[in-house]
């Protein structure tokens, strides 16, 4: 087995949650992606609450996508 050392500032180190020096790399690597996709999501509902689809109801949501459906169909 290898070691790999890394730097990571006590910022990183919190927002990642890490809480040991020592980790297994798959570890690591999860710790990275369960952030990246939490900041992926905070990027999405902001840009929902930004251009008003957080309110949509489930019937316009439907809605829509049965448009985009049909419109996409039209276009092939």
């Amino acid at each position: 087995m290898k070691t790999l050392h890394i730097a990571i500032s006590d910022n990183d180190y919190s927002k990642f949650k890490i809480e040991d020096d020592e980790i297994p790399f798959g570890d690591f690597v999860d710790l990275i992606r369960r952030q990246v996709a939490l900041e992926n999501l905070e990027a999405c509902v902001a840009l929902s609450e930004k251009y008003g689809l957080s309110t949509l109801t489930d019937d316009e949501i439907n809605a829509e996508i049965k448009a985009t459906r049909i419109d996409d169909k039209n276009h092939r």
